[in-house]
Order: C-alpha cells, then sequence, then structure tokens
C-alpha cells in the first residue's frame, strides 16, 4: 500500500522543511523524484541523501515566480504523475504595517508561484493519463492569526485554486486536494527564534509549541506521510478537500 512505482513526482521547495520530508519518503516509496528548488545547495543535500538510499531524483534550481523558468523546468521532465506545490515564504505584519513590496513578494511566491506549477504541471499531467496535485495551504486559510495578513491572504487563495482545479480537471483524471498544516518544526522556525529572540529561544520554542492544543509542534514528516496517503492510489476517491494537520489547533483552540 501506498507505492508510488513506475509513478514521476514533481515537489517544489524539496530542499527542506515539509519539501524535504515529501521528497525522501516519495523517493522512498518508488517515485522519480523532481526537486525544484531556489537554493541548490540544500536541494543537493536533499538529492544527496536520495541517491545514498537507492532513491533516483532530478534537481532543477528555479524560482516558482517565474513562469517561464518554471515552464521549462517541466519542459525536462516531461509526462509527471504527481505536483506537490510546497515551495512558499512567510511574513509576519498586520494589514496597515504591510509595505506594498512584502505583499507583492508574498504573493508572487504563494500564489502565483502555485499558479505556475499548475499551469505548467497540466499538460504533462494529461500525457500521463491524469495524476495527483497537492498545494500546501496553511490553518492561516481557515482561522484569524494575528499579525499573518499577507500569509493569510496568500494561503486563502491556494485553498481556492485547490477547490477551483479540482472541479475543472475532474474529468482529466487529476485530483486536486490541499493539506493545512499548523505550527510545524522546521529549519525556518529555528532560523525565526534565533533572529527574533536571541538567548530566549527555548522559552519561545515551548511557548509556540503549546498554541497547538496537543502540546507540540509537528513534523515534516507527518505532512509528508499525509501528503503520501494523498497522492496514492489508495486514495483515488478523494479531490477537491482540505486536510488540517494541525494538532487540534482548528477545532479545538478556544
Amino acid at each position: 500500500m501506498f507505492r508510488l512505482d513506475n509513478k514521476t513526482a514533481v515537489i517544489t521547495g524539496g530542499g527542506s522543511g515539509i519539501g524535504k520530508a515529501v521528497s525522501l519518503l516519495f523517493a522512498k516509496q518508488g517515485a522519480v523524484v523532481h526537486i525544484i528548488e531556489l537554493n541548490e545547495e540544500a536541494a543537493k543535500e536533499t538529492s544527496d541523501e536520495i541517491q545514498k538510499d537507492g532513491g533516483k531524483v532530478y534537481c532543477h534550481a528555479a524560482n516558482v515566480a517565474d513562469q517561464k523558468a518554471i515552464h521549462d523546468v517541466f519542459k525536462k521532465t516531461g509526462a509527471i504523475n504527481i505536483l506537490v506545490n510546497n515551495a512558499g515564504i512567510a511574513h509576519i505584519g498586520k494589514a496597515g504595517d504591510t509595505s506594498e513590496a512584502d505583499f507583492d513578494r508574498v504573493m508572487q511566491v504563494n500564489v502565483k508561484g502555485v499558479y505556475n506549477c499548475i499551469h505548467a504541471a497540466l499538460p504533462q499531467l494529461k500525457l500521463s493519463g491524469g495524476g495527483v496535485i497537492i498545494n500546501m495551504a496553511s490553518i492561516a486559510a481557515w482561522v484569524g492569526l494575528p499579525d499573518r495578513f499577507a500569509y493569510s491572504t496568500a494561503k486563502g487563495a491556494v485553498a481556492a485554486m485547490t477547490l477551483s482545479v479540482a472541479r475543472d480537471y475532474i474529468h482529466d483524471n487529476i485530483r486536486c486536494n490541499s493539506i493545512s498544516p499548523a505550527r510545524v518544526h522546521t529549519p525556518f522556525v529555528d532560523g525565526f527564534l534565533k533572529k527574533n529572540y536571541p538567548g530566549n529561544e527555548t522559552v519561545m520554542f515551548e511557548k509556540l509549541s503549546k498554541t497547538q492544543p496537543i502540546g507540540r509542534m509537528g513534523k515534516p514528516e507527518e505532512v509528508a506521510l499525509l501528503a503520501l496517503y494523498l497522492c496514492s492510489d489508495e486514495a483515488s476517491f478523494i479531490t477537491g478537500c482540505d486536510y488540517p494537520i494541525d494538532g487540534g489547533f482548528i477545532k479545538l483552540n478556544t
């Protein structure tokens, strides 16, 4: 069960965090993995791990916000079966203190980047007779988080895109779902704490962990396992759905 043999998967932002966990797991389950990553060094580290474990992987240095670059990548991949839109950036700020430049930057990566990859992937998915698209949304799309105006706006757009694509391409045998994580312990979290709370990282880490009712942050590997299920043949009846993986954040926080 949950094997991806003879399938080709494209994973954006596959060099670190959730994207790396997805890349490693999908390769282990038999997929040929194509990583699209802005950070070439991070992509190489993930690639080396996959190859060391006997997996097959290709790396493509590209910015998801650059449509031409993304179309060039998908011309190289040829027919694919899976697209995981994971690449994204964070931003902290309310509507009143979010600059136009920051707002545009978040939209370019987190919204246009997802659109660009879907736009380029659809012809290659059709060549395979269909497939699966997973968009990484967020609990920020569903609840009001403080100081996350631009990020929440972008992830709300990703959730809406998921429904639109699922509806428009259901007769092409293309399924589209989204995953909405709460806080996940990635290198980004460690960097954020080091930058904003120097010397107080441990205390702040515990505080952020306890915002999830379950009492901890998620693990990238846990999100990867959910993505694996949704991309597997065992999930062939699922499309147009969002899956929170949030330690109870949405339903149990009061």
